[in-house]
């Protein structure tokens, strides 16, 4: 692939995620927040909404250590304040005070977290309409169920109540006032009830913050909704990663659903819990999914050939999305 048809197909993306995705109209004010490692993807970004006739900001800010930190002040004040806010960074702001309060002002907010070229060009090609249409059919399910099941032949075996939780349907198209999402999209997803998550899992897709799970899979065993132990590959890494944040960073904060028939594992967890038959398991931060537990981390285990049933329907079997 030449560098001049990467260009292109950057440039085109970019302006499919702001006029299809984000509805963005010319005269708004579109903040692009980004940082060394997303840079040429806020370029891209910010030179789409001039094109389009909006007012558009580009703020670079340092990298995070974590997924889940706050970014400054000052790119906080201003999220608050645009119309439309894309973030392309290297470590997600998706479940952040910031982004949270730069909703609740009316501000459409879109994360794009440690996105790639590769990915961008590719999956936001993706038929967002019947993306949001599965989402939707796989976040009815999430909200009517009481009782939700992982099993896997890797050897997951966990149980999680999710009676009386709003799922959340993640499509890719934030158009509406207030609204925010990932892109690339395509997930249903939910916070099960604290501290009632019981059993094991076996992340053997990727991990955030420690990337592709090659070899021994990642051993995850939960109590009560907290991870008490976690060993295989990785394990150093993501333990070091919550426990700087004490033994709340341990909960069982995000069940999700994978939609999106385009995305792959590549080790992005951006792209990778958005794989149409995975099932993935967050733990950390869940205040933005209505939860209680508010630290400054959050981070997503993906399982690659998963069943999972809720209250004995199945709804992903083996890997396959049967919803």
């Amino acid at each position: 692939m030449s560098q001049d048809f990467d260009a292109k197909g950057l440039a085109e993306a970019a302006h499919n995620a702001l006029v299809s995705c984000m509805a963005v109209q010319p005269n708004e004010t579109v903040l692009v927040v980004t940082d060394a490692g997303c840079r040429t993807i806020g370029e891209a970004l910010y030179v789409a909404a001039r094109d389009l006739g909006c007012e558009g900001l580009l703020l670079e800010m340092g990298v995070a250590e974590v997924s889940g930190t706050e970014p400054p002040d000052a790119v906080a004040a201003a999220m608050k304040a645009a119309a439309v806010t894309l973030c392309p960074t290297s470590k997600s702001i998706t479940h952040t005070r910031a982004r949270r309060e730069a909703c609740a002002a009316g501000g459409r907010v879109a994360t794009l977290p440690g996105i790639t070229a590769d990915c961008m060009v590719r999956c936001l090609a993706a038929d967002y309409e019947r993306i949001a249409e599965v989402t939707h059919r796989v976040t009815a399910l999430l909200t009517g169920g009481k009782m939700a099941k992982i099993t896997c032949p890797n050897g997951s075996d966990l149980t999680l109540p999710i009676d009386g939780i709003d799922g959340i349907a993640s499509t890719g198209l934030i158009r509406e006032v207030g609204q925010g999402g990932n892109l690339p999209s395509g997930e249903g997803y939910l916070m099960p009830v604290e501290g009632a998550t019981e059993g094991v899992i076996f992340v053997d897709g990727s991990m955030a913050d420690v990337g592709v799970i090659e070899g021994a899979p990642l051993r995850i065993e939960i109590h009560a909704g907290l991870a008490t132990s976690i060993t295989g590959t990785g394990a150093d890494r993501l333990l070091a990663a919550l426990d700087v944040h004490g033994p709340r960073a341990r909960n069982v904060a995000e069940l999700g659903v994978g939609t999106n028939d385009r995305a792959r594992i590549t080790g992005m967890v951006l792209e990778d819990e958005k794989v149409a038959g995975t099932v993935h398991v967050a733990l950390g931060n869940n205040v933005g999914m209505g939860g209680t537990v508010d630290v400054p981390i959050h981070v997503d285990g993906v399982i690659r050939r998963p069943t999972l049933t809720i209250d004995g329907q199945v709804v992903v079997d083996g890997g396959r999305l049967v919803a």
